[in-house]
This record gives structure tokens, C-alpha cells and sequence, in this order.
């Protein structure tokens, strides 16, 4: 039974939140957290191209935290664009739908949802990197889940979420640093261009501007502020 839990204390929302900072800004730990960045990041393609009927091949991980989605269907349209667009608004989104839930207390609720979409994504690997980084995430999804106090789980609960809200500007930085030095022609913000004539520095504004709201609204409900 999923119920709600109590509201921690600010400062521990507050100290997960800078946890989740320092895992972020940092090159050395952002070399490691951006695995997971990773993960929501084309799972939020794969997503959307189910969402839109398009056919998928599978999803890639690899070991320099890059990654890639292969879905067959028309190559324009109103489902390859949502499809090339989902990966940077992934974490963003991701994040603020964690801080609803656990505004509103339901911490279990969060954990399970993050089970459920890591095993949906499972199933979809098609490489030993991609399986063994998604597994480890599952299994330390699930092993606080179930056993470790609740005080520990809602920590771990607002730790994550805070990294899905802040991680998810640090990579439309990077897109737009490497768009910058030319190193990028196939992004996807590039291929959004292509595919609308939409310029591609649109795009990434696009991309940041959700990311940004989605940090302040997020922070807010994480706070209890609004």
C-alpha cells in the first residue's frame, strides 16, 4: 500500500539538494553522475517514440556517458520531432513530476515509479554496458526501497529528484559548447532544425528554458514554498 509520508525537515531537503549540486558542477563527479543523466535522457526518447507510434530498435549506453535511441518510422513529422526533442526535457520533466509527488508526500510512490520506468527501460537495451548500468540503478532503487528506513528512503527520494532538476541544465550547456566549436553537427538539437527549419540554437534555448522553469518550480514545491 503506498501511502503519504511526513515532510522532511528543510534542511535535509536543503543538504540533498547541494549533495545533488556537488554531483553536478564538479568535471570529475559529473563524469560519473552523467550515466544517469544518461538514462533519462534516451529513455525520454524512447518514450516519446512510443508515444508516437514510431517502432524501437533499442537504446545504447556506453561507457563515455553518451548514448543512442533507434526508433524506424516516417523520418519527418510531428513524431520525430517529439522524438528528437525528448531527451534534454526528459530530466527536467522527470524532476518536477518527482517534486509533485513528493510535495504531496508520497516518497514510496516516487521510488516504484523509478523501478517501473528502469525496468521498462531494461527491456529495451541492446548493449552489456547499457544493461549493467541500468541493473545497477534498479538494484539501488530497490535495495532502499526495501530496506532501509523511511527517513533514509525519503532522503535518497529528494536526493534524486534534485539531481533530475539540476542535471538536467548542465547538458544543454555542454550540447551548445560543443554545437559552438562545431563538434556537433548531428545533435539533437541540429536535427530538430532539419526537421522544422527551426533554428537549432532555438531549440537549445527551448531545451534550457525548461530546464530552468523546471528547477524553480521544482525547488518550489520541494520546499514547500508555493
Amino acid at each position: 500500500m503506498v501511502g503519504t509520508q511526513p515532510d522532511p525537515p528543510t534542511w535535509l531537503v536543503l543538504a540533498c539538494g547541494l549533495l545533488a549540486l556537488a554531483a553536478v558542477v564538479p568535471d570529475r563527479a559529473w563524469r560519473v553522475a552523467r550515466n544517469v543523466a544518461t538514462i533519462t535522457h534516451e529513455g525520454g526518447h524512447a518514450l516519446a517514440a512510443l508515444v508516437t507510434g514510431r517502432r524501437l530498435g533499442g537504446i545504447r549506453l556506453h561507457a563515455d556517458t553518451s548514448g543512442v535511441t533507434v526508433s524506424a518510422g516516417r523520418p519527418t513529422g510531428p513524431g520525430m520531432v517529439l522524438t528528437s526533442a525528448a531527451g534534454y526535457i526528459a530530466s527536467p520533466l522527470l524532476g518536477l513530476g518527482g517534486a509533485w509527488l513528493l510535495a504531496a508526500g508520497h516518497v514510496t510512490a516516487l521510488l516504484w515509479i523509478s523501478l517501473v520506468l528502469l525496468g521498462g527501460m531494461l527491456v529495451l537495451i541492446r548493449n552489456p554496458f547499457g544493461a549493467a548500468t541500468v541493473l545497477a540503478a534498479g538494484a539501488a532503487v530497490f535495495l532502499i526501497s526495501w530496506l532501509t528506513p523511511a527517513s533514509v528512503q525519503a532522503a535518497f527520494a529528494y536526493l534524486l529528484t534534485w539531481f533530475l532538476l539540476l542535471g538536467g541544465l548542465r547538458p544543454v550547456v555542454e550540447l551548445q559548447h560543443e554545437r559552438r566549436r562545431r563538434r556537433a553537427p548531428n545533435s539533437d538539437a541540429d536535427q530538430l532544425a532539419r526537421l522544422t527549419r527551426v533554428p537549432g540554437l532555438v531549440w537549445v534555448a527551448l531545451f534550457a528554458l525548461t530546464a530552468i522553469a523546471a528547477i524553480l518550480a521544482g525547488g518550489r514545491w520541494l520546499l514547500h514554498l508555493g
